[in-house]
């Protein structure tokens, strides 16, 4: 490919172009670009050799009257070549009275450039008026065509037999102790994916990797400086986010994004993205301009009616997309198309998912168009989507988001398991429809398991490692005087708060890991796990740690042997799911039975068939799996109370019971390879304060 740096500094002759598709389109003689701008009276584009470039070496301005159909905005660059950098500047009404902030000396990204890079830019001078070129930011053309992906495309792996290992591209391996080539980046996860499998997960879900600003300090503590670490604040919708990929500047974005894809697939992982539609990264009225803001802020935003200088905020993050008005859900279409079609991604969770329902007046619709062409595409028919079925607002849509495959996350079975296993009374109803899928949530709905997305911890909160060694938040460090984060954790720290050297409380929470990894991988639906869950990860208490990019939020790759006894242990417990259908049926449970006359599945206390569903005091609960087709039945114990309770044991006609799993035995007797388990030959199993136990029936 011809770099455009090594290109001489000349004017490329233009032509009238095409309105469709949008953005820098690639051919073999030139490059077409187009935007839409329904109120602009004015559109320039500008071209630059490299990222840092002051000065633009061409300008073109565009002839409403040549370069304009309807609303887009188009021309053809003849013998443009790929690796050119490019922006905008766009004039138009500046009535904040109707919501327009054109500013003709802004300069503006493209809506859909599949590369941005920020070499010069300063978010400060982006939030003035006037002119911002020499610290502003710049596209990238770049050719989506030629790229050998070697057979590749989706994997398309059943949603009931999926395994999700929820990450942070960059806190992966950025770690001195990662010990990659380039940490990081898409390219040092690509190094580490013999962990990934060697864990057993079969999908990594990505925090975003859309385009998103992580130069800007938001403040400084102890002089260190806080920036957007998590990323979910968009600013490019088609662009791989630059401080992810090894050379950004040379135009790499998409290349290096789809060789993490490609080899992540040749491991048997799918590659789910975490995506923010719900807002951008423009803020409120206070923020900065560029790109929709200065392209065509009433189109692209919810502007209070009455008074359109300001922005509705359902998101709690200063404004929200307009994300059912034709052209924004033409946008939210479109890019995941890209995403499938072009780099070959398998799935989708939707941050803040509930804010697509909401029409543009703010009030949920019943039928919202960009949730259901999302459901309806063909392009998507294969790919995983999840929602975040909740706003800042307080739109609250677990069971019932609009559509029919869209999955949710669970926070009912997060807030309902964290109860029980800390040993809270009289949860064990509610327990059990988490375990059996939450078919009180969906089932009436003509949904299925594999629409409740099960988690317990996720990069929103506590990790596994904190919830079990913090009573309150500790989050001083994210400089907010400990206001930030939610209050109520549902946690509890075993007896002494945060990090301690007394062995029995060390092994009590090591304890109440396995119990959680346990339940959450026997659960009906789809898991996901946190990174670092799996060896014990810890942020000291902090419970949001969205601006910390350091050791707070890294993964510390010295975990992996420190804490080598529970890595196994959620290594077999993951291997025990997939080699055990019982726990991941494709429906909910019907009361059918076996040929051992065991039903699909039963439920009891310490005593048979006695659960204590009206049991204010209820901390223990047993269920019996019956397996089908010759597959093993299972029988779990869960004693959450704090004292050894006897349970009894169901007896079934020519089979015997094996433990699988005590989590009260210390390494490696708490979960067994398959074929080395443990005959169990009486009626009933002593099981430990605060464990479970896993029998199979042979």
């Amino acid at each position: 490919m011809t770099i455009a740096a090594d290109l001489p500094k000349i004017a490329y002759q233009t032509e009238k172009g095409h309105h469709h598709p949008l953005g820098a389109i690639c051919d073999a003689n030139g490059v077409n670009f187009s935007l839409f701008s329904e109120h602009a009276t004015a559109v320039e584009l500008l071209l630059f050799h490299k990222a840092d470039d002051l000065e633009p070496f061409q300008v073109i301005n565009l002839d409403p009257t040549i370069n304009k159909s309807f609303h887009f905005w188009h021309v053809y660059v003849q013998g443009l070549q790929p690796g050119i950098h490019y922006a905008y500047r766009v004039d138009g009404p500046q009535d904040l009275s109707a919501g327009h902030r054109f500013d003709k000396q802004k300069v503006l990204i493209d809506p859909y450039a599949k590369g941005n890079t920020k070499s010069l830019w300063k978010r400060g001078d982006a939030c003035l008026p006037g002119d911002n070129l020499t610290t502003s930011m710049r596209s990238v053309v770049i050719d989506t065509s030629e790229y050998n992906w070697e057979g590749d495309r989706p994997l398309n792996r059943p949603m009931s037999e999926t395994i999700i290992y929820e990450m942070h591209v960059g806190g992966f391996t950025k770690s001195s102790t990662s010990g990659v080539n380039h940490p990081g980046t898409f390219a040092g996860i690509i190094e580490k994916i013999p962990y990934l499998k060697a864990l057993g997960v079969t999908a990594v879900e990505l925090l975003p990797i859309f385009d998103f600003d992580d130069k800007e300090p938001l403040r400084f503590v102890d002089g260190k400086p806080l920036i957007n670490y998590w990323g979910y604040s968009t600013m490019g919708y088609f662009a791989p986010h630059c401080g992810f990929c090894v050379n950004p500047e040379a135009g790499k974005h998409v290349e290096e994004f789809r060789d993490l894809v490609k080899a992540l697939h040749q491991a048997g992982i799918e590659v789910i993205l975490d995506v923010v539609f719900n807002h951008t990264d423009e803020g409120n009225h206070q923020g900065p301009m560029f790109c929709f803001r200065g392209i065509d802020n009433s189109i692209y935003y919810y502007l209070v009616p009455g008074n359109k200088q300001y922005y509705y905020d359902y998101t709690g993050c200063g404004n929200t997309f307009n994300c059912n008005h034709p052209i924004a859900e033409k946008l939210i279409v479109e890019s995941l198309e890209y995403w499938v079609k072009e780099l070959h991604v398998d799935g989708f969770r939707f941050d803040e998912g509930s804010v697509l329902s909401r029409g543009q007046d703010g009030v949920p619709l019943q039928y919202p168009p960009v949730i259901w062409n999302i459901e309806l595409s063909e392009t998507l028919a294969d790919t995983k989507i999840i929602a975040e079925a909740w706003d800042a607002a307080g739109l609250y849509q677990i069971g019932y988001f609009p559509g029919y495959r869209w999955a949710e996350w669970n926070g009912r079975y997060r807030d309902d398991l964290r109860r029980f296993i800390k040993g809270d009374p009289g949860v064990v109803g509610a327990v059990a429809n988490r375990i059996s899928g939450s078919a009180d949530l969906y089932e009436s709905h003509g949904h299925l398991p594999i629409n409740s997305i099960n988690f317990i911890t996720v990069h929103d909160g506590f990790t596994l490692k904190d919830l079990v060694s913090y009573d309150d938040k500790h989050n001083e460090a994210n400089g907010e005087g400990n206001r930030d984060g939610i209050n109520d954790n549902l946690s509890w720290n075993c007896g002494v708060e945060g990090e301690t050297t007394d062995p029995g409380i060390i092994e009590l929470r090591d304890r109440q890991i396995k119990n959680f990894a346990t339940l959450l991988l026997l659960s009906q639906g789809v898991p996901t796990i946190l990174m670092g869950d799996e060896v014990a990860r810890t942020q000291k208490g902090n419970n949001n740690a969205y601006c910390q990019d350091n050791e707070i939020s890294w993964f510390d790759w010295n975990l992996v042997e420190k804490n080598r006894h529970l890595l196994r242990f959620w290594q077999l417990m993951m291997k025990f799911r997939q080699q055990h259908s019982t726990v991941h049926r494709p429906r909910f449970f019907t009361g059918a039975t076996n040929d051992r006359q065991l039903a699909d599945v039963s439920w009891h206390g310490c005593q048979l068939d006695q659960p204590g569903w009206e049991d204010p005091n209820a901390r223990t609960l047993a269920f019996t799996l019956g397996g089908f087709d010759g597959e093993a039945d299972l029988h779990v114990m869960c004693n959450m109370y704090w004292e050894e309770l006897e349970f009894e044991i169901p007896v079934i006609s020519g089979r015997q019971w094996y433990r699988s799993v005590d989590t009260a035995q210390p390494s490696p007797l708490d979960i067994a390879e398959s074929g080395n388990e443990t005959a169990i030959a009486t009626k009933s199993y002593l099981v430990r304060g605060r464990s479970v136990v896993v029998l199979i029936s042979k």
